[in-house]
């Protein structure tokens, strides 16, 4: 059995406070986007995971499909399977990608054995496993918050627009991005701020990651301004980095940050 595992980007992210287990609460708007990893589950006489595509770092054993599929198999008595995942969707990027897949993951083991687990359920075993990853699971906008695995629904569907989104050669740690990040409350929710015409988000809308990874990475500030500089309506850094997107009001082509990045357009 296969499953397409999409990308997200952040509209908007705000981080609210420090809690006292060392996690930040954070206000932020998570919404899907076309970009995809694959994952196939095929049965085997052990259970592994073969990953091709994009490298991912670490070890293949510690993967977060793997861990997803055996804290499964701990409850429900699984047979072994071989996961194999293909990997398109940049690491350390900002977009989800590793929690993605475990909650696809967690989604196809619901399917191919018949679990019958809720939305709920399976959200529940998701937010062990990475502070968004439970939004991978109903896989639709919602304004997040807490530690960006509570979740309210929302009303918003930009799929009237032209997203590109560029990924540049650097990676940016989770740990990088809180380095010198501003802790406070925003005087209006983004929740608030997301309902304006979209011509006004560039004006009030933020992630506060920006402030701290763009003095570590200015070649990511620069890929903001040249979006903007080809005429994006509102662009923004995703998550903790390193790619930025930007919303356009007609299809573009930008030949010049396809020199040094990776682009995807009409995600």
């Amino acid at each position: 059995m296969l499953a397409f595992a999409n990308a997200k980007i952040n509209l908007g992210l705000n981080i609210t406070e420090k809690r006292n287990d060392g996690f930040h609460n954070l206000e932020t708007v998570f919404y899907p986007v076309k970009l995809y990893d694959v994952i196939e589950l095929i049965d085997a006489h052990q259970t592994t995971c073969i990953i091709k595509g994009i490298e991912v770092p670490g070890k293949s054993d510690d993967n977060i499909c793997l861990k997803a599929f055996k804290t499964l198999q701990r409850d429900f008595n699984l047979p072994n399977q071989q996961i194999i995942l293909l990997k398109n969707i940049p690491v350390g990027a900002g977009l989800g990608g590793g929690s993605a897949d475990a909650a696809f993951l967690i989604k196809l083991v619901n399917d191919k054995f018949n679990l019958e687990l809720s939305v709920a359920e399976m959200q529940n075993y998701a937010r062990v496993l990475g502070a968004d990853c439970a939004f991978f699971i109903a896989n639709k906008p919602v304004y997040a918050f807490g530690k960006g695995d509570q979740f309210e629904k929302l009303t918003i569907d930009l799929s009237k627009y032209f997203m590109v989104l560029v990924k540049p050669s650097v990676h940016v740690s989770t740990a990088q991005a809180y380095q010198n990040v501003k802790v406070q409350k925003p005087a209006k929710s983004v929740k608030e701020l997301i309902q304006l015409p979209l011509k006004d988000w560039k004006n009030h809308i933020f992630n506060d990651f920006e402030g701290s990874v763009f003095v570590q990475f200015p070649e990511i500030d620069e890929i903001k301004t040249q979006l903007y500089t080809a005429g994006a309506t509102f662009a923004l850094m995703s998550g903790s980095g390193s790619s930025v997107f930007a919303i356009f009001e007609k299809e573009v082509k930008l030949p010049e940050l396809e020199k040094d990045n990776l682009v995807f357009y009409n995600v």
